[in-house]
């Protein structure tokens, strides 16, 4: 049997369109159940590229603390007791947390109102005092100058950092900032660098809208004495950063007098296990996807085979005749499963074709703003995957049909009415 064989194409042809208005809307259960696997999975592709976006540049593999109530008593000392992370807690943390990557103390202050001036402009921004390696915890993209490094913590100098937004409202467009002075919660601070957010993620408020200091010289400028409002850590690469944070919170409880047993006195949030469920619930989606999917494809597969069963029983006679000429079993079961794969094919590729065309559709209107669901599309693996199961389909919906054309009698269809 050749596969190629025109005459026997334009025979299957014929056979569709004969039938066509039965042929149309058996096909849109393939059709529709095509169309709906391919919106699902570009709108799942689309989803995990924006959750992606918004957390690039943000380190995955971090953990941060912060101080809370007692809740039990210890050596002493009362439950309900507040206390504070202090500066003596970061080199102990340094030298005995040997899987450590990054560590950097926190500070925040408020946006009082009109906090943040440059002659007779101002507004109310969040300000934060950190330590360099706080930029490779957090990453930021430099728009004019630096980053706050070692030397400014060591001489506290009066420098600072300000967000995009900030350098917008009080500086001219295209102006260079670097140099200039600004005055932050009443003291002046000379700008060194302004940076935009890479990702939407940002502890303490959106890293545009925020001013950021040498953490020396807020706690000097500001009066905080050797207090750390908030701790954020890195582990290094394949240490998990659940390590790191039990040591990091026992060493606290250790240095501040805190039951080892107290679960709530030292506030920790590990990013890593967000992520971790964030991937977990994406997989979760995607097998839903595929699974709701194939069940709508497998239910447009069935009714493929029961119009071809009919399609059977309507040429019993014609079947006969060709089984009484000559035309082995093979000739009649390839017959009636091409027929059954065109048909389940065309309608696949015709629902892929569309649901391309919707998402590209969708696509360019997403890429108007910043938005959560980013590039809705399918991959070129996935259209392959999906022709190799509308084979496949198409061929299990004709395969009862033609084992039921195989078994007919050419005596018996020949004589039939």
């Amino acid at each position: 049997m050749k596969i190629f064989d025109l005459d026997r194409w334009q025979e299957i042809w014929i056979t569709i369109t004969h039938n066509k208005s039965r042929s149309v809307l058996t096909a849109f259960g393939v059709f529709w159940g095509m169309l709906m696997l391919v919106l699902m999975v570009g709108a799942g592709s689309a989803l995990e590229k924006g959750i992606s976006s918004q957390v690039e540049g943000f380190a995955t593999n971090s953990a941060f603390f912060g101080s809370s109530t007692t809740t039990l008593p210890y050596k002493g000392f009362q439950k309900g007791r507040r206390w504070d992370m202090t500066n003596s807690d970061i080199p102990v943390i340094r030298q005995r947390v040997k899987e450590l990557q990054y560590l950097s103390p926190v500070l925040f202050a408020g946006g009082n109102d009109k906090n943040v001036v440059r002659g007779e402009k101002n507004g109310s921004y969040m300000v934060k005092g950190c330590y360099p390696e706080y930029d490779l915890i957090e990453k930021s993209k430099m728009l004019y100058g630096r980053y706050v490094n070692d030397i400014d913590i060591a001489e506290r100098r009066k420098v600072c950092i300000i967000g995009e937004r900030i350098y917008e409202v009080l500086f001219q467009k295209g102006e260079d900032p670097t140099g200039q002075q600004i005055r932050v919660n009443g003291i002046y601070f000379q700008v060194i660098g302004v940076v935009r957010s890479t990702s939407g993620v940002s502890i303490g408020g959106r890293t545009e809208e925020t001013v950021v200091l040498p953490f020396s010289t807020m706690q000097q400028a500001f009066n905080q004495g050797n207090i750390i409002h908030f701790l954020a850590a890195t582990a290094d690469k394949g240490v998990p950063v659940k390590i790191v944070q039990d040591k990091i919170v026992e060493i606290l409880k250790q240095q501040h007098q805190i039951s080892p047993d107290d679960k709530e006195a030292v506030f920790s949030m590990n990013i890593e296990e967000q992520f971790k469920m964030f991937n977990y619930l994406g997989i979760g989606i995607a097998a839903l996807i595929w699974i709701v999917g194939l069940g709508t494809l497998l239910a447009g597969a069935i009714g493929v085979s029961n119009i071809m069963l009919v399609t059977v029983r309507e040429r019993t006679k014609e079947i006969g005749i060709r089984r009484a000429l000559g035309a082995t079993p093979r000739n009649i079961i390839g017959q009636i499963l091409s027929e059954s794969v065109v048909l389940t094919v065309l309608a696949g590729v015709t629902g892929i074709i569309v649901g391309v065309g919707i998402l590209r559709a969708t696509g360019i209107v997403l890429s108007q703003g910043d938005q959560f669901f980013k590039d809705p599309q399918i991959s070129f693996t996935m259209a392959i995957v999906s022709l190799i199961i509308l084979i496949v389909i198409g061929t299990f919906a004709g395969y009862v049909p033609a084992q039921r054309a195989m078994m007919i009698k050419p005596v018996e269809a020949i004589s039939e009415e």
